[in-house]
């Protein structure tokens, strides 16, 4: 209707125009009225686009949501099972249908409040107005569908979320607990294989108070007092089988049984201690000392 008065009264302007001398007061009252039709023509097209805009957006946003949250109920299968990697993609998927259930809620707000001008501007639009009410209230019935899947799917992902952290939390206790254990049973390990052994000459030992003389017809005292343990070599036995003296004269002075070593001069006539029984070598004391 308005589009026929519109170009009605483009046609009696046409025929207005020659006379418009002599009728100055209805031409300038026929062009006012053009350009309030005109204008009020643009003011219906950006209203009717604005309003397509957003219908499509909001249409758009359901899809998204709809996508997002078959894509969570299909990650929510087993996720028990499943690595860290994802639950963070159960994360992202639900931060991003909040984000768009959010969109989708202000496009509608948007979309009553331009149908509440139209109503307000033009009482023509009644009937366009009506069947545009009836939509905002089908998308808004589509919205609190939404929202309530969503809470579903939300207590669903919380229980799942508090399986998944008892399962962490005893798994990883249980992890904790191995380790310690191992690293306890590395340490007795190590602790049970590891042993000293020094290489160094009479004034050396007696600098070191690894050797004590007491007197000229007394025997020597080894390791009797508090000695120097940083001039040994602390190693583990199960790595080691021989040590070299650089030394042509050597003469063990620590308790180590005899059928556990031997002693290899090499063509240098310097000297080899060669361990053949580690066990017994070391069973008597765990340290060696050897003066060259």
């Amino acid at each position: 209707m308005k589009a026929t008065k519109f170009y009605a009264l483009i046609a009696a302007l046409a025929l207005l125009t020659a006379s418009c001398v002599e009728n100055s007061g209805k031409y300038k009252a026929a062009v006012a009225t053009r350009d309030s039709l005109a204008i009020e023509k643009q003011v219906l097209d950006s209203n009717f686009n604005q309003t397509i805009t957003l219908l499509n957006e909001i249409e758009s946003g359901f899809k998204v949501i709809s996508e997002n949250e078959k894509q969570v109920q299909l990650n929510l299968k087993g996720v028990e099972g499943k690595s860290l990697n994802q639950r963070d993609l159960i994360v992202a998927q639900m931060s991003a249908i909040k984000t768009s259930m959010e969109q989708n809620k202000a496009k509608i707000e948007e979309l009553r409040n331009l149908e509440a001008k139209k109503r307000k501007a033009n009482g023509l639009l009644t009937e366009a107005n009506s069947k545009l009410t009836e939509t905002i209230a089908l998308l808004e019935g589509k919205m609190a569908e939404q929202g309530a899947q969503i809470q579903t799917l939300q207590t669903e992902l919380a229980q799942k979320n508090i399986v998944i952290d008892e399962l962490n939390t005893t798994v990883n206790n249980q992890q904790n607990q191995l380790e310690q254990q191992q690293t306890a049973i590395n340490e007795q390990v190590t602790d049970k294989n590891t042993v000293w052994y020094c290489v160094a000459t009479s004034k050396q030992l007696k600098k070191a108070k690894i050797v004590t003389d007491n007197g000229l017809f007394q025997s020597q005292k080894v390791m009797r007092n508090d000695f120097n343990k940083a001039v040994f070599t602390q190693v583990d036995l199960r790595n080691l089988s021989t040590i070299t003296t650089n030394s042509t004269s050597v003469k063990i002075l620590s308790a180590h049984p005899q059928s556990s070593y031997h002693l290899v001069t090499g063509s240098d006539k310097k000297i080899t201690i060669a361990i053949t029984d580690p066990t017994s070598f070391w069973s008597v004391s765990r340290y060696l000392v050897v003066k060259i």
